[in-house]
């Protein structure tokens, strides 16, 4: 059975909390800011936020699991269940031909409203590179199978 640990998501949580506490200073702090300090609040807020909440999540869940050993053993059987990792790869399947399909449309609205070419050509890599990411699996995935 797994091991769950919990002091060490509560430790990056502390750790998320300070960081998303630091951003909302800074933002108080350098309302006039230019460069990098000008983006360097709010991305100390999000990544924050990001690590506090998913950290405590985690912890609460591993609290929780502890507790109640009963549930952890029935949960673990339910995620290494075949039918259910199936569903699960198919809703990502799903995800990601919708993802393909807006994220296209997105670059078509962004190149017609004429959005800086950065942006567009940033976009465009993050783009292909899940594309080719796809390419790859399918190919590796056809010579295992």
């Amino acid at each position: 059975m797994k091991q769950y640990k919990v002091g060490r998501y509560i430790f990056l949580s502390a750790i998320g909390l300070v960081i998303f506490g630091a951003g909302l200073v800074l933002i108080k702090l350098l309302p006039e800011a230019d460069g990098v300090l000008k983006t360097l609040p709010y991305l100390c807020v999000g990544m924050g936020a990001g690590i506090f909440g998913g950290n405590l999540g985690i912890a609460i869940k591993n609290k929780t699991m502890l507790k109640n050993p009963q549930a952890a053993k029935q949960i673990e059987v339910e995620q290494k269940d075949e039918r259910n990792q199936a569903i699960s790869n198919k809703a990502k399947a799903r995800a990601y031909d919708l993802m393909i399909y807006v994220y296209g449309a997105i670059l078509l609205a962004f190149a017609l409203m004429q959005v800086d070419m950065y942006v567009i050509l940033t976009l465009v890599a993050v783009y292909l590179f899940f594309v080719f990411t796809n390419v790859h699996y399918l190919t590796k995935y056809h010579k295992e199978m």
